[in-house]
């Protein structure tokens, strides 16, 4: 009895090594061509102000890890098209179910492969990929601006000369809504004084520095009195451009898990609509768990369909279902904020649809 549960054991670490072994060799190769592609794209802002061709190297490498975390469950799944696959065509698997190893004790070895993947894809997008992000990002905008500096311990203000600006949400590339504008003077012997507190719904960039504003309530504080001016529309000039003030927006994607879920407290706290960031936090989380998922699903399709197939056609499948996985998620994350789809289903509803894919494939298989 001792020896056969060292058997399985030394079973279950073989094929899980194998799967390991080929999704890392997947992952170096799409790390390699995403590395590429956002060098590529940074070339076109090589130029602008102080930015660089070496500053575009060190952004890319700073957004490393960023995209290690989205290709992760695809290259786990490629991975273990290919690893299982290489042993169904050499009848290692065939060999194993001859001797009494069941599909299901097979898809326990891949999902332990998964389970490893998993870990190191929470690592990432937990203390490696936020940090490295937000730094790349603001790393970027300081050397393509001049004249600006980021206020506050959280970095969710930005000075502008006299004024402190800050933003809820970004809605477009050049829209930003929830604006807060505070504006300092200072006075003969130097000290500070705050002339005037305002916001705005919405604030977009027309052109160059001038900036159109909607909604906007401002109360003025004057040495003798307090007034209030409500604008439906005006227009200022500022230096902030949309990269820079970008940064004082809460991206859920630069986030980790734990930090989106306290920022889904505070505005729950302050009646604030969170449903942005729960669906970020759900599907965060059911993105860890699709990686194992995927490790199974690849095991009824060398059983099935690839069993005698090569490396080119298992890569293709992988590809499609990993494609089609990241096109429902996206689908169902952008119209979960127009149809008021619950947050909890907009995240898990594509990593039910694997494990419930997994789940049939394993027994018809079995």
């Amino acid at each position: 009895m001792v020896a056969g549960r060292c058997a399985v054991k030394l079973i279950d670490r073989y094929l899980a090594r194998a799967v390991l072994w080929y999704a890392v060799l997947v992952m170096a190769v799409l790390m390699v061509l995403s590395c590429l592609f956002v060098f590529i794209s940074e070339q076109r802002e090589v130029g602008t102000g102080n930015y660089t061709l070496m500053d575009a190297v060190v952004v890319t490498l700073l957004d490393a890890p960023t995209q290690l975390g989205a290709f992760l469950p695809l290259g786990a799944l490629i991975g273990a098209l290919l690893g299982l696959g290489q042993l169904a065509r050499g009848s290692e698997l065939i060999v194993l179910r001859a001797s009494g190893v069941s599909v299901l004790r097979i898809g326990a070895a891949a999902a332990l492969a998964g389970v490893a993947l998993s870990v190191v894809l929470w690592i990432d997008t937990e203390y490696l990929a936020p940090p490295l992000e937000h730094y790349a990002q603001v790393y970027k905008t300081f050397a393509k601006s001049s004249g600006l500096k980021l206020a506050g311990g959280s970095n969710n203000w930005v000075k502008d000369g006299d004024r402190l600006i800050s933003v809820e949400q970004q809605s477009g590339e050049n829209i930003f809504g929830g604006v807060y504008v505070f504006t300092m003077t200072t006075d003969a012997d130097g000290g500070r004084h705050l002339v005037s507190v305002a916001h705005a719904d919405s604030a977009t960039l027309l052109h160059d520095h001038l900036w159109r504003i909607d909604n906007l309530v401002a109360t003025d504080i004057g040495p003798d009195r307090v007034t209030v001016r409500h604008l439906l529309h005006t227009e200022v000039t500022s230096d902030v451009n949309p990269q820079f003030l970008g940064l004082a927006v809460v991206d859920p994607d630069s986030l980790p898990a734990r930090g989106i879920y306290r920022y889904i407290q505070h505005l729950h706290s302050n009646g604030l609509d969170a449903r942005l960031y729960e669906v970020a936090f759900w599907t965060r989380i059911a993105r860890n768990l699709a990686v194992v998922l995927v490790c199974l699903l690849a095991v009824p399709f060398v059983f099935g369909p690839l069993r005698s197939s090569g490396a080119g056609a298992r890569m293709m499948i992988g590809i499609g279902i990993g494609v089609a996985y990241f096109l429902v998620s996206r689908m169902l994350e952008n119209s979960g904020q127009v149809y008021g789809l619950h947050p909890l289903f907009v995240g898990w509803a594509p990593t039910a649809a694997l494990a419930i894919a997994a789940a049939i494939g394993l027994i018809r298989t079995g």
